[in-house]
């Protein structure tokens, strides 16, 4: 089988060593001229690393990555511990795999590697696509160039933006959510005795919170932050913001996160809008995957490990299909529909629950909460079993 994959970002190459592994061949088209991407730090769980490792991606990432010491949440403002949660070591133990921060320019370095390795002029760079053909037999991208690059499938892996999607569709119409987020990464060395702490850990607060976490060994802190706004700016990863409105955003907090915003270099600030479950992902020969099929907000860390789930699950139907690739299609979306949603829906929910405005609301919710990691912390890790236990490298 000819895989022709639009996009070269972690979805689309993760699919593409997925199935060259399985010795089918893979063309994957990306619009940008070089194969990087922007600086920003990504959380792995468990149930993504996984994917890794069977991927042969694992070992390049080891020297790069950074193992928490634990999840944990925070007030915003004071810095008081809420709860903390054991994960460096603990998490193999419960869920099979470690839970690791990546930086994701490290993670397509990765993956781009492995995937040379398997099929060296697979990478195709300043390829800007147009739409798809296809016919009974053979499905092709179209690129703005006029070329056609056919195969017998075409995997849309393009993003939260995809053309594929929107032939396959028609043009979506997002929901904005009400929340804007900023994010940098800054140099350990540049924040000294404010540097966030050696975890995974969220800071609530009123109407917004951030997640800090450490990337490259520690060297790195990379910085999110959710803010409830009325007004929705741009959609996208690269939109600047100013440091003025970032300080504007979280002002009177933590000395941590005023350090963080204060020694960014550059503080990328985007409207987070979602997105209803689509009511399919694949149009004969061609299919979407990962956030061009089932975008999430970052409440629950998922986006990026969800299209690793994909890219694995995508390719072992399609290299079980023999000459049916329409139904092996279908069934891709069978099987990672109710999973992905269950996710949406949480991230959903969870950046509801991180933005308690009232004294009271957040009492009631933090409360307990902290009583219960400090008491039963297993009962909190459960929450997450279905989450990290997942392995989707084990066949079904």
């Amino acid at each position: 089988m000819k895989a022709v994959v639009a996009g070269g970002g972690i979805g689309g190459l993760a699919t593409a060593v997925a199935l060259a592994m399985r010795g089918h061949t893979v063309e994957v088209y990306e619009q940008a001229p070089e194969l990087t991407e922007i600086g920003a730090g990504l959380q792995i769980s468990p149930n993504g690393w996984k994917v890794l490792q069977a991927l042969g991606v694992a070992d390049h990432l080891r020297a790069t990555v950074f193992e928490p010491e634990a999840i944990e949440m925070r007030m915003g403002v004071s810095g008081r511990p809420v709860f903390r949660l054991p994960m460096k070591g603990y998490a193999e133990t419960r869920w099979g795999a470690p839970f690791m921060h990546v930086h994701r320019a490290d993670l397509v370095a990765a993956l781009a590697t492995r995937l040379r390795a398997l099929a060296p002029a697979a990478i195709h760079v300043g390829q800007t696509i147009a739409g798809y053909a296809q016919d009974a037999r053979h499905a092709a991208i179209c690129t703005k160039a006029g070329d056609q690059i056919e195969g017998d499938v075409v995997i849309g892996a393009d993003g939260l933006h995809s053309v594929i999607r929107g032939q396959m569709l028609g043009p979506d119409q997002p929901t904005y959510t009400g929340n804007v987020a900023w994010r940098a990464v800054v140099p350990v060395d540049l924040l000294g005795a404010d540097a966030p702490p050696p975890t995974a850990c969220i800071w609530a607060g009123d109407r917004r919170h951030a997640v800090t976490t450490r990337l490259r060994g520690g060297t790195l802190a990379n910085f999110v932050g959710m803010v409830e706004e009325p007004e929705p700016t741009a959609e996208g990863w690269q939109v600047t913001g100013t440091r003025q409105d970032a300080h504007a955003a979280f002002a009177g907090w933590h000395p941590t996160i005023s350090a963080l915003i204060e020694h960014a270099h550059v503080l990328n600030r985007w409207a987070l809008f979602d997105r209803a479950p689509l009511p399919r992902w694949s149009d004969g020969r061609v299919v979407v995957t990962g956030d061009a099929a089932h975008p999430m907000l970052p409440s629950m860390a998922q986006g990026a490990v969800q299209a690793l789930e994909d890219a694995w699950t995508l390719a072992d139907v399609l290299d079980r299909a023999e000459s049916d690739v329409a139904g092996a299609l279908a069934q891709f979306y069978a099987k990672r529909i109710g999973r992905v949603s269950r996710i949406q829906a949480g991230s959903r929910a969870n950046a509801r629950l991180f933005h308690r405005a009232s004294l009271a609301g957040r009492i009631a919710f933090y409360g307990p909460m902290a009583i219960g990691a400090r008491l039963v912390p297993q009962l909190i890790h459960a929450r997450q079993d279905w989450v990290y236990r997942y392995d989707a490298t084990v066949p079904s």
